[in-house]
């Protein structure tokens, strides 16, 4: 029967076509950007302790321009602030707390950016070109990493804002102990709110302004884009991250202010409300002190989304070349 049925449909004027002896059938490896997600995460991975290493210098600066009260630095300029800390303890004042910053942006980026990767697939609709799937991928990738990256972004200002002499804390996870031990789980998550109302906007403004920007670039020199493709990246990454740092800096000084109460004579909050840390702020400073270290940050940002930009595409394409080798060699 099955040979009869088989018969009936076939079409005498149809001839089979031989394959060419060159031809090797296209091999799938992943239905995005060639890549699993796991290589997703590695690259994010290495893509943020990168940035954040490279830049602690500018973010602590920017920590004690932000801190309210009777810390180390009172001035609002940035050359103020960085002679002060220089002049009272030397360089080696400018990256402490970098443990926990190295603790803290590993886990995180690779969550960031594995997530923003599959949401940005889910959300696109098959259009790479889509603003808005940009944005809401860079939302959801900001609420899963800053549950992340905000308990150690907490202990690494805390560091940043003692000194040899006067630090209540030895080290990484003497901060650790301690702030568990006086103020329990929550003293950890007590920016949590704040983090994530500022860099829902941060992320949103830097992924549509990145993916414009690369896009825009790309398109001025078409001819040499894959010469050029690492400083595209550069260039789209500063001028996202510049640009969304500016808009969210009164939430970033917010956000310092909860995670460095009551730490070198800075203000104890009697709740963790974000509108009662801004009145406070405006009382005591005016409205000046919500954009207080606004140019460190962007200082900070610009060239911290470059290198990490460049970095994460850099390892994405090592990973690319990687699959591509190893399937082509698979493949009879």
């Amino acid at each position: 029967m099955a040979t009869d049925a088989t018969a009936k449909f076939q079409n005498p004027d149809f001839h089979p076509v031989s394959k060419p002896q060159d031809y090797v059938p296209t091999p799938t490896v992943s239905p995005h950007d060639g890549l699993h997600y796991w290589q997703f995460m590695i690259a994010g991975s290495i893509a943020g302790m990168v940035e954040h290493m490279a830049m602690f210098p500018v973010d602590t600066v920017k920590t004690h321009m932000q801190a309210l009260g009777s810390c180390p630095i009172k001035s609002v300029g940035v050359r103020q602030a960085l002679g002060s800390i220089l002049k009272s303890e030397g360089p080696a004042a400018l990256y402490r707390g970098i443990g926990a910053m190295g603790l803290g942006a590993g886990p995180a980026h690779a969550v960031y950016f594995s997530m923003y990767e599959m949401c940005k697939k889910y959300f696109s609709g098959g259009n790479p070109n889509n603003p808005g799937a940009h944005a809401i991928s860079g939302v959801f990738a900001t609420v899963a990493s800053d549950a992340v990256f905000t308990p150690m972004d907490m202990v690494k200002q805390r560091l940043q804002l003692g000194t040899n002499l006067h630090s209540p804390y030895k080290g990484v996870w003497d901060c650790v102990r301690k702030v568990f031990r006086e103020d329990g789980v929550r003293a950890f998550y007590a920016s949590y709110r704040t983090t994530v109302l500022m860099n829902a906007p941060y992320t949103a403004v830097h992924f549509a302004t990145y993916e414009a920007a690369k896009r825009a670039l790309n398109e001025i020199s078409s001819e040499h884009a894959d010469d050029e493709r690492l400083i595209v990246h550069a260039t789209a990454g500063a001028a996202a991250g510049g640009l969304a740092s500016v808009v969210t800096t009164p939430l970033d000084v917010v956000k310092t202010q909860l995670q460095c109460q009551g730490i070198c004579g800075c203000d104890r909050f009697k709740s963790g409300s974000i509108s009662d840390v801004f009145r406070t702020i405006v009382r005591k400073d005016g409205y000046k002190g919500l954009v207080r270290g606004w140019a460190p940050r962007m200082l900070f940002h610009a060239p911290a989304a470059a290198i990490c930009w460049s970095t994460y595409e850099a390892s994405k394409t090592f990973f690319q070349d990687l699959n591509g080798s190893s399937n082509s060699g698979t493949v009879t």
